[in-house]
Protein backbone atom coordinates (compact mmCIF):
# COMPACT_ATOMS: atom_id res chain seq x y z
CA UNK A 1 0.00 0.00 0.00
CA UNK A 2 1.29 3.44 -0.90
CA UNK A 3 1.89 5.71 2.07
CA UNK A 4 0.51 9.21 2.54
CA UNK A 5 3.83 10.96 1.98
CA UNK A 6 4.30 9.31 -1.40
CA UNK A 7 0.71 10.07 -2.32
CA UNK A 8 1.35 13.74 -1.59
CA UNK A 9 4.56 13.72 -3.63
CA UNK A 10 2.76 12.27 -6.63
CA UNK A 11 0.19 15.09 -6.49
CA UNK A 12 3.13 17.38 -7.23
CA UNK A 13 3.84 15.77 -10.61
CA UNK A 14 1.20 17.92 -12.30
CA UNK A 15 3.22 21.07 -11.61
CA UNK A 16 6.14 19.92 -13.74
CA UNK A 17 9.57 21.55 -13.41
CA UNK A 18 9.33 25.22 -12.36
CA UNK A 19 12.64 27.10 -12.00
CA UNK A 20 12.84 29.34 -8.96
CA UNK A 21 13.92 29.34 -5.32
CA UNK A 22 11.07 31.07 -3.50
CA UNK A 23 9.00 27.97 -2.74
CA UNK A 24 12.01 26.00 -1.51
CA UNK A 25 13.23 28.89 0.64
CA UNK A 26 9.83 29.44 2.23
CA UNK A 27 9.37 25.76 3.08
CA UNK A 28 12.92 25.45 4.40
CA UNK A 29 12.39 28.51 6.60
CA UNK A 30 9.19 26.97 8.00
CA UNK A 31 11.19 23.84 8.87
CA UNK A 32 14.04 25.66 10.60
CA UNK A 33 16.36 25.82 7.58
CA UNK A 34 17.73 22.28 7.63
CA UNK A 35 19.93 23.08 4.60
CA UNK A 36 22.14 25.25 6.84
CA UNK A 37 23.02 22.41 9.19
CA UNK A 38 25.56 20.70 6.94
CA UNK A 39 28.16 21.69 4.38
CA UNK A 40 27.36 21.09 0.74
CA UNK A 41 28.96 20.82 -2.69
CA UNK A 42 26.96 21.45 -5.86
CA UNK A 43 27.41 19.51 -9.09
CA UNK A 44 26.02 21.13 -12.25
CA UNK A 45 26.38 20.53 -15.97
CA UNK A 46 24.69 19.04 -19.01
CA UNK A 47 26.04 15.50 -18.81
CA UNK A 48 27.96 13.54 -16.19
CA UNK A 49 26.48 15.13 -13.06
CA UNK A 50 25.28 11.88 -11.52
CA UNK A 51 28.51 9.93 -11.86
CA UNK A 52 30.62 12.90 -10.74
CA UNK A 53 28.43 13.32 -7.65
CA UNK A 54 28.56 9.58 -6.91
CA UNK A 55 32.34 9.44 -7.23
CA UNK A 56 32.82 12.57 -5.10
CA UNK A 57 30.59 11.33 -2.28
CA UNK A 58 32.52 8.05 -2.23
CA UNK A 59 35.88 9.79 -1.98
CA UNK A 60 34.70 11.96 0.91
CA UNK A 61 33.23 8.91 2.63
CA UNK A 62 36.55 7.08 2.26
CA UNK A 63 38.17 9.94 4.21
CA UNK A 64 35.89 9.29 7.15
CA UNK A 65 33.27 11.94 6.46
CA UNK A 66 29.59 11.13 6.72
CA UNK A 67 28.55 11.97 3.17
CA UNK A 68 25.09 12.67 1.82
CA UNK A 69 24.34 12.20 -1.87
CA UNK A 70 21.40 13.71 -3.75
CA UNK A 71 20.89 12.71 -7.40
CA UNK A 72 18.17 12.57 -10.04
CA UNK A 73 16.38 11.05 -11.83
CA UNK A 74 16.17 7.61 -10.26
CA UNK A 75 16.25 4.30 -12.10
CA UNK A 76 13.94 2.21 -9.91
CA UNK A 77 13.03 3.92 -6.66
CA UNK A 78 12.99 7.42 -5.23
CA UNK A 79 15.07 6.03 -2.38
CA UNK A 80 18.07 6.01 -4.72
CA UNK A 81 18.12 9.79 -4.82
CA UNK A 82 18.74 10.38 -1.12
CA UNK A 83 21.67 8.47 0.37
CA UNK A 84 24.00 8.71 3.35
CA UNK A 85 27.26 6.79 3.13
CA UNK A 86 25.84 4.85 0.16
CA UNK A 87 22.76 3.71 2.09
CA UNK A 88 19.46 4.80 0.51
CA UNK A 89 16.85 6.45 2.66
CA UNK A 90 14.31 3.97 4.01
CA UNK A 91 10.71 3.94 2.81
CA UNK A 92 9.55 4.87 6.31
CA UNK A 93 11.92 7.82 6.66
CA UNK A 94 11.11 9.09 3.17
CA UNK A 95 7.39 8.95 3.79
CA UNK A 96 7.74 10.62 7.20
CA UNK A 97 9.84 13.47 5.82
CA UNK A 98 7.55 14.00 2.83
CA UNK A 99 4.69 14.48 5.26
CA UNK A 100 6.76 17.03 7.19
CA UNK A 101 7.34 18.94 3.96
CA UNK A 102 3.64 18.69 3.12
CA UNK A 103 2.64 20.15 6.49
CA UNK A 104 5.15 23.00 6.17
CA UNK A 105 4.12 23.76 2.57
CA UNK A 106 0.45 23.86 3.49
CA UNK A 107 1.16 26.15 6.45
CA UNK A 108 3.14 28.54 4.25
CA UNK A 109 0.43 28.39 1.59
CA UNK A 110 -2.28 29.32 4.11
CA UNK A 111 -0.22 32.30 5.23
CA UNK A 112 0.30 33.36 1.62
CA UNK A 113 -3.40 33.19 0.84
CA UNK A 114 -4.24 35.17 3.99
CA UNK A 115 -2.00 37.95 2.67
CA UNK A 116 -3.77 37.90 -0.68
CA UNK A 117 -0.93 36.08 -2.41
CA UNK A 118 -1.25 32.96 -4.60
CA UNK A 119 -1.30 29.58 -2.86
CA UNK A 120 2.06 27.83 -2.64
CA UNK A 121 2.22 24.78 -4.90
CA UNK A 122 5.69 23.24 -4.67
CA UNK A 123 6.84 20.92 -7.44
CA UNK A 124 7.80 17.26 -7.14
CA UNK A 125 11.50 18.15 -7.25
CA UNK A 126 11.18 20.96 -4.70
CA UNK A 127 9.37 18.72 -2.21
CA UNK A 128 11.92 15.94 -2.61
CA UNK A 129 14.83 18.37 -2.29
CA UNK A 130 13.55 19.73 1.02
CA UNK A 131 12.96 16.17 2.25
CA UNK A 132 16.61 15.45 1.41
CA UNK A 133 17.75 18.51 3.36
CA UNK A 134 15.75 17.32 6.36
CA UNK A 135 17.26 13.84 6.12
CA UNK A 136 20.86 15.06 5.89
CA UNK A 137 20.23 17.37 8.84
CA UNK A 138 18.76 14.53 10.91
CA UNK A 139 21.60 12.19 10.05
CA UNK A 140 24.24 14.78 10.91
CA UNK A 141 26.13 14.50 7.64
CA UNK A 142 29.44 16.32 7.38
CA UNK A 143 28.79 17.19 3.76
CA UNK A 144 26.12 16.61 1.12
CA UNK A 145 26.93 16.35 -2.57
CA UNK A 146 23.95 17.85 -4.41
CA UNK A 147 23.32 17.19 -8.09
CA UNK A 148 21.28 19.99 -9.63
CA UNK A 149 18.08 18.92 -11.31
CA UNK A 150 18.04 21.56 -14.05
CA UNK A 151 20.32 24.53 -14.48
CA UNK A 152 21.76 25.84 -11.24
CA UNK A 153 20.89 29.44 -10.41
CA UNK A 154 17.17 28.71 -10.09
CA UNK A 155 17.44 25.03 -9.16
CA UNK A 156 16.03 24.29 -5.72
CA UNK A 157 19.30 22.66 -4.62
CA UNK A 158 20.91 26.12 -4.82
CA UNK A 159 19.13 27.05 -1.58
CA UNK A 160 21.75 25.01 0.28
CA UNK A 161 24.37 27.66 -0.58
CA UNK A 162 27.22 25.23 -1.13
CA UNK A 163 30.82 26.34 -0.81
CA UNK A 164 31.90 24.70 -4.06
CA UNK A 165 30.43 23.88 -7.45
CA UNK A 166 31.67 21.29 -9.92
CA UNK A 167 30.81 22.00 -13.58
CA UNK A 168 30.88 18.80 -15.63
CA UNK A 169 30.37 20.33 -19.09
CA UNK A 170 27.91 22.45 -21.04
CA UNK A 171 25.61 21.67 -23.96
CA UNK A 172 22.36 23.02 -25.34
CA UNK A 173 19.49 21.79 -23.18
CA UNK A 174 16.27 23.24 -21.79
CA UNK A 175 16.98 26.33 -23.88
CA UNK A 176 13.54 27.76 -23.19
CA UNK A 177 14.53 28.08 -19.53
CA UNK A 178 18.33 28.20 -19.41
CA UNK A 179 19.08 30.30 -22.48
CA UNK A 180 19.62 29.85 -26.19
CA UNK A 181 23.43 29.67 -26.17
CA UNK A 182 26.03 27.61 -24.36
CA UNK A 183 27.37 30.83 -22.87
CA UNK A 184 24.00 31.68 -21.33
CA UNK A 185 23.55 28.12 -20.04
CA UNK A 186 27.05 28.19 -18.51
CA UNK A 187 26.19 31.27 -16.46
CA UNK A 188 22.86 29.78 -15.37
CA UNK A 189 24.62 26.67 -14.10
CA UNK A 190 27.48 28.55 -12.42
CA UNK A 191 24.83 30.75 -10.79
CA UNK A 192 24.17 27.90 -8.36
CA UNK A 193 26.49 29.76 -5.95
CA UNK A 194 24.92 33.16 -6.68
CA UNK A 195 24.40 35.52 -9.60
CA UNK A 196 25.65 38.89 -8.36
CA UNK A 197 29.15 40.31 -7.93
CA UNK A 198 30.71 38.90 -4.80
CA UNK A 199 28.14 36.12 -4.27
CA UNK A 200 30.86 33.51 -4.64
CA UNK A 201 33.34 35.06 -2.23
CA UNK A 202 35.41 32.31 -0.67
CA UNK A 203 33.83 29.67 -2.89
CA UNK A 204 35.39 27.58 -5.64
CA UNK A 205 34.55 26.14 -9.04
CA UNK A 206 36.02 22.94 -10.43
CA UNK A 207 35.59 23.15 -14.19
CA UNK A 208 35.56 20.29 -16.69
CA UNK A 209 34.38 19.49 -20.20
CA UNK A 210 34.63 23.06 -21.49
CA UNK A 211 36.23 24.18 -24.75
CA UNK A 212 38.70 27.11 -24.76
CA UNK A 213 36.08 29.83 -25.37
CA UNK A 214 33.65 28.60 -22.71
CA UNK A 215 36.50 28.01 -20.30
CA UNK A 216 37.58 31.62 -20.68
CA UNK A 217 34.02 32.75 -19.99
CA UNK A 218 33.79 30.47 -16.97
CA UNK A 219 36.95 31.93 -15.46
CA UNK A 220 35.67 35.48 -15.99
CA UNK A 221 32.29 34.67 -14.48
CA UNK A 222 33.92 32.99 -11.49
CA UNK A 223 36.01 36.14 -10.95
CA UNK A 224 32.85 38.28 -11.22
CA UNK A 225 31.24 36.18 -8.50
CA UNK A 226 34.39 36.41 -6.39
CA UNK A 227 35.10 32.68 -6.59
CA UNK A 228 38.24 30.80 -7.54
CA UNK A 229 38.33 28.44 -10.52
CA UNK A 230 40.35 25.27 -11.02
CA UNK A 231 40.61 23.18 -14.20
CA UNK A 232 42.00 19.75 -13.30
CA UNK A 233 43.80 17.58 -15.81
CA UNK A 234 42.23 14.29 -16.80
CA UNK A 235 44.14 11.68 -14.86
CA UNK A 236 45.60 8.51 -16.39
CA UNK A 237 45.86 6.52 -13.16
CA UNK A 238 42.15 6.07 -12.48
CA UNK A 239 40.56 2.63 -12.73
CA UNK A 240 36.76 2.51 -12.64
CA UNK A 241 34.09 -0.17 -12.93
CA UNK A 242 32.25 2.10 -15.39
CA UNK A 243 33.76 1.82 -18.84
CA UNK A 244 34.68 4.88 -20.88
CA UNK A 245 36.95 7.89 -21.00
CA UNK A 246 34.09 10.21 -20.00
CA UNK A 247 33.84 8.53 -16.60
CA UNK A 248 37.57 9.00 -16.07
CA UNK A 249 37.02 12.69 -16.87
CA UNK A 250 34.23 12.89 -14.31
CA UNK A 251 36.27 11.04 -11.70
CA UNK A 252 39.15 13.47 -12.28
CA UNK A 253 36.82 16.35 -11.43
CA UNK A 254 35.71 14.51 -8.29
CA UNK A 255 39.28 13.97 -7.12
CA UNK A 256 40.12 17.65 -7.46
CA UNK A 257 36.88 18.74 -5.77
CA UNK A 258 37.57 16.40 -2.85
CA UNK A 259 41.13 17.70 -2.54
CA UNK A 260 40.00 21.33 -2.45
CA UNK A 261 37.22 20.58 0.03
CA UNK A 262 39.31 18.51 2.43
CA UNK A 263 42.37 20.76 2.36
CA UNK A 264 40.43 24.02 2.70
CA UNK A 265 41.35 26.16 5.74
CA UNK A 266 39.18 25.45 8.73
CA UNK A 267 38.28 21.91 7.71
CA UNK A 268 38.47 19.73 10.79
CA UNK A 269 38.53 16.37 9.05
CA UNK A 270 41.28 14.28 7.54
CA UNK A 271 43.45 15.92 4.89
CA UNK A 272 43.16 14.70 1.33
CA UNK A 273 44.86 11.38 0.59
CA UNK A 274 45.22 10.76 -3.14
CA UNK A 275 46.01 7.05 -2.91
CA UNK A 276 43.00 6.49 -0.66
CA UNK A 277 40.83 8.42 -3.13
CA UNK A 278 41.94 6.54 -6.24
CA UNK A 279 41.47 3.22 -4.45
CA UNK A 280 37.95 4.25 -3.44
CA UNK A 281 37.06 4.98 -7.06
CA UNK A 282 38.17 1.51 -8.15
CA UNK A 283 35.10 -0.03 -6.51
CA UNK A 284 32.44 2.61 -7.31
CA UNK A 285 30.10 1.53 -10.09
CA UNK A 286 27.52 4.13 -11.13
CA UNK A 287 24.51 2.03 -12.00
CA UNK A 288 23.16 1.91 -15.52
CA UNK A 289 25.94 3.90 -17.13
CA UNK A 290 28.40 1.75 -19.06
CA UNK A 291 27.93 -0.80 -16.31
CA UNK A 292 28.95 -4.39 -16.92
CA UNK A 293 27.17 -7.27 -15.20
CA UNK A 294 29.04 -10.53 -14.83
CA UNK A 295 27.79 -14.04 -14.14
CA UNK A 296 29.12 -16.34 -11.41
CA UNK A 297 32.09 -17.27 -13.61
CA UNK A 298 33.12 -13.63 -14.02
CA UNK A 299 32.09 -13.47 -17.69
CA UNK A 300 30.33 -10.26 -18.68
CA UNK A 301 26.73 -11.07 -19.61
CA UNK A 302 25.19 -7.59 -19.87
CA UNK A 303 26.28 -4.04 -20.66
CA UNK A 304 23.83 -1.45 -19.32
CA UNK A 305 23.96 2.13 -20.57
CA UNK A 306 21.27 4.76 -20.44
CA UNK A 307 22.35 6.40 -23.70
CA UNK A 308 19.19 8.33 -24.57
CA UNK A 309 20.43 11.06 -26.92
CA UNK A 310 22.97 11.51 -29.69
CA UNK A 311 25.70 12.85 -27.42
CA UNK A 312 25.37 9.88 -25.08
CA UNK A 313 25.28 7.41 -27.98
CA UNK A 314 28.54 8.83 -29.32
CA UNK A 315 30.14 8.18 -25.95
CA UNK A 316 28.65 4.69 -25.93
CA UNK A 317 30.01 3.65 -29.31
CA UNK A 318 33.43 5.19 -28.63
CA UNK A 319 33.62 3.09 -25.48
CA UNK A 320 32.46 -0.08 -27.22
CA UNK A 321 35.07 0.49 -29.90
CA UNK A 322 37.75 0.86 -27.23
CA UNK A 323 36.82 -2.07 -25.00
CA UNK A 324 35.25 -4.44 -27.54
CA UNK A 325 37.00 -3.66 -30.85
CA UNK A 326 35.39 -5.31 -33.86
CA UNK A 327 32.63 -6.92 -31.77
CA UNK A 328 28.93 -6.75 -32.64
CA UNK A 329 26.27 -7.19 -30.00
CA UNK A 330 22.73 -8.29 -29.56
CA UNK A 331 21.00 -5.13 -28.41
CA UNK A 332 17.82 -4.70 -26.37
CA UNK A 333 16.66 -1.22 -27.32
CA UNK A 334 13.80 1.13 -26.49
CA UNK A 335 13.43 4.89 -26.82
CA UNK A 336 11.02 7.71 -26.12
CA UNK A 337 9.17 9.40 -28.97
CA UNK A 338 11.07 12.68 -28.64
CA UNK A 339 14.49 11.12 -29.18
CA UNK A 340 16.26 11.65 -32.51
CA UNK A 341 16.62 8.11 -33.80
CA UNK A 342 17.83 9.37 -37.15
CA UNK A 343 21.05 10.41 -35.40
CA UNK A 344 21.21 7.72 -32.72
CA UNK A 345 20.62 4.58 -34.78
CA UNK A 346 23.22 5.16 -37.54
CA UNK A 347 25.86 5.63 -34.85
CA UNK A 348 24.94 2.30 -33.28
CA UNK A 349 24.47 0.23 -36.44
CA UNK A 350 28.13 -0.84 -36.85
CA UNK A 351 28.10 -2.26 -33.31
CA UNK A 352 24.83 -4.21 -33.38
CA UNK A 353 24.33 -7.64 -34.92
CA UNK A 354 20.72 -8.19 -33.89
CA UNK A 355 18.16 -5.80 -32.48
CA UNK A 356 15.50 -6.68 -29.92
CA UNK A 357 13.16 -3.73 -29.62
CA UNK A 358 10.95 -3.12 -26.62
CA UNK A 359 8.92 -0.55 -24.74
CA UNK A 360 7.43 -0.05 -21.29
CA UNK A 361 3.74 0.82 -20.82
CA UNK A 362 4.62 4.50 -20.46
CA UNK A 363 2.80 6.39 -23.28
CA UNK A 364 5.83 8.39 -24.44
CA UNK A 365 7.71 5.28 -25.55
CA UNK A 366 7.98 4.66 -29.26
CA UNK A 367 5.78 1.93 -30.62
CA UNK A 368 7.48 -1.33 -31.52
CA UNK A 369 6.49 -1.07 -35.18
CA UNK A 370 8.05 2.40 -35.38
CA UNK A 371 11.32 1.14 -33.94
CA UNK A 372 11.34 -1.86 -36.25
CA UNK A 373 10.70 0.35 -39.27
CA UNK A 374 13.48 2.80 -38.37
CA UNK A 375 16.03 0.02 -37.77
CA UNK A 376 15.14 -2.07 -40.81
CA UNK A 377 15.18 1.08 -42.94
CA UNK A 378 18.85 1.38 -42.07
CA UNK A 379 19.53 -2.26 -42.89
CA UNK A 380 19.42 -3.56 -39.34
CA UNK A 381 18.14 -6.99 -38.33
CA UNK A 382 15.27 -6.94 -35.83
CA UNK A 383 15.05 -10.38 -34.20
CA UNK A 384 12.44 -9.58 -31.58
CA UNK A 385 9.79 -6.97 -30.78
CA UNK A 386 7.87 -7.30 -27.51
CA UNK A 387 6.79 -5.23 -24.56
CA UNK A 388 9.30 -5.33 -21.73
CA UNK A 389 8.84 -8.35 -19.49
CA UNK A 390 10.89 -10.77 -17.43
CA UNK A 391 10.42 -13.50 -20.06
CA UNK A 392 11.43 -11.24 -22.95
CA UNK A 393 14.60 -9.98 -21.22
CA UNK A 394 15.61 -13.52 -20.26
CA UNK A 395 14.99 -14.78 -23.79
CA UNK A 396 17.33 -12.13 -25.18
CA UNK A 397 20.02 -13.00 -22.64
CA UNK A 398 19.65 -16.71 -23.34
CA UNK A 399 19.98 -16.16 -27.09
CA UNK A 400 23.39 -14.54 -26.82
CA UNK A 401 26.76 -16.15 -26.34
CA UNK A 402 28.39 -12.76 -25.62
CA UNK A 403 27.38 -9.65 -23.68
CA UNK A 404 23.95 -8.21 -24.44
CA UNK A 405 23.88 -4.43 -24.84
CA UNK A 406 20.82 -2.85 -23.18
CA UNK A 407 20.36 0.83 -23.97
CA UNK A 408 18.20 3.62 -25.38
CA UNK A 409 16.34 4.99 -22.37
CA UNK A 410 17.05 5.44 -18.67
CA UNK A 411 13.43 4.61 -17.93
CA UNK A 412 13.63 1.34 -19.82
CA UNK A 413 16.92 0.66 -18.08
CA UNK A 414 15.26 1.09 -14.71
CA UNK A 415 12.62 -1.45 -15.65
CA UNK A 416 15.32 -3.89 -16.79
CA UNK A 417 17.21 -3.42 -13.52
CA UNK A 418 14.03 -4.24 -11.63
CA UNK A 419 13.87 -7.51 -13.59
CA UNK A 420 17.55 -8.44 -13.21
CA UNK A 421 18.41 -7.11 -9.73
CA UNK A 422 18.28 -10.52 -8.06
CA UNK A 423 20.32 -12.20 -10.80
CA UNK A 424 23.48 -10.05 -10.74
CA UNK A 425 25.54 -8.99 -7.75
CA UNK A 426 26.25 -5.68 -9.48
CA UNK A 427 22.60 -4.72 -8.98
CA UNK A 428 22.31 -5.67 -5.32
CA UNK A 429 21.86 -2.01 -4.36
CA UNK A 430 18.36 -2.17 -5.87
CA UNK A 431 17.17 -5.26 -4.01
CA UNK A 432 14.23 -4.55 -1.77
CA UNK A 433 13.30 -1.41 -3.68
CA UNK A 434 9.80 -0.85 -5.03
CA UNK A 435 9.44 1.10 -8.31
CA UNK A 436 8.17 4.66 -7.85
CA UNK A 437 7.12 7.60 -10.01
CA UNK A 438 9.66 9.79 -11.74
CA UNK A 439 8.97 13.42 -12.62
CA UNK A 440 11.06 13.21 -15.76
CA UNK A 441 8.89 10.74 -17.60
Amino acid sequence: MQNDGMKYLETRLMFGMVPGLESTRLICAALGNPERKFRSIHVVGTNGKGSTSFYLAGILQAHGLKAGLYTSPHLVSLRERIRVDDEPISDADLDRLLLQVKEAAESVSSSQVALGKPALEPTFFEVLTVAAFLYYSEKGVDVAVLEAGMGGRLDSTAVAGGEMAVVTGIGLEHTEVLGATESAILKEKMGVVGDAAGDGAGKAFVLGGLGPDLLGEARKYAAFLGASAVVPEVRDDIKLPNLGRHYVENASLSLKAAELFLDAPGHAGKLYDDTLSVNALATRSWAGRMQTLAGPDGTVKVILDGAHNSHAVRRLVQTLDEYYPGQKFRCLFGALKDKDLKEMLPLMMPFVREWYVTRTPYPRFRELDDLRSEIEGLGGCVSGAEGLSDDYVQSVLNASEGPVLITGSLYMLGAVIQILKDDFDGLRFFRGMVPSANERH
